[in-house]
């Protein structure tokens, strides 16, 4: 059994083909700010994936045991860098209609798994 957890997340972006084109602009390979993948990777994060169908998006975190959400939150509270990328993302992203004020990624609920 391995000691890596995983979390899953969704969130929409905004209808437009431009916008969606430059989100995943942001978000191609090598083009995702360093002092964001280094946030990501400080925090206990092994890998992190997101994938896109139409504007919905889905993000899969998998992280080791030091990994914790609060701490995680307050590291990017208190990185000018991180606020300043998570303004540029509002830009093309959108709360999902059920999501909390002001929450962006909601947390997904995991309903199967092969082999059970």
């Amino acid at each position: 059994m391995s000691d890596l957890r995983r979390f899953c997340f969704s969130c929409d972006l905004k209808e437009d083909s431009q916008l969606i084109k430059e989100y995943k602009e942001y978000h191609a390979q090598g083009n995702a700010w360093p002092e964001i993948t280094k946030s990501i990777t400080d925090a206990g994060i092994i890998d992190l994936q997101i994938y896109i169908s139409g504007n919905r998006m889905f993000m899969i975190m998998d992280v080791d045991p030091s990994f914790d959400p609060v701490k995680k939150s307050k590291m990017d509270a208190a990185n000018t860098k991180v606020q300043e990328w998570e303004d540029l993302m509002w830009k093309y992203q959108q709360a999902l209609p059920w999501a909390k004020e002001g929450e962006k990624w909601v947390g997904m609920e995991k309903i199967f798994q092969l082999g059970w």
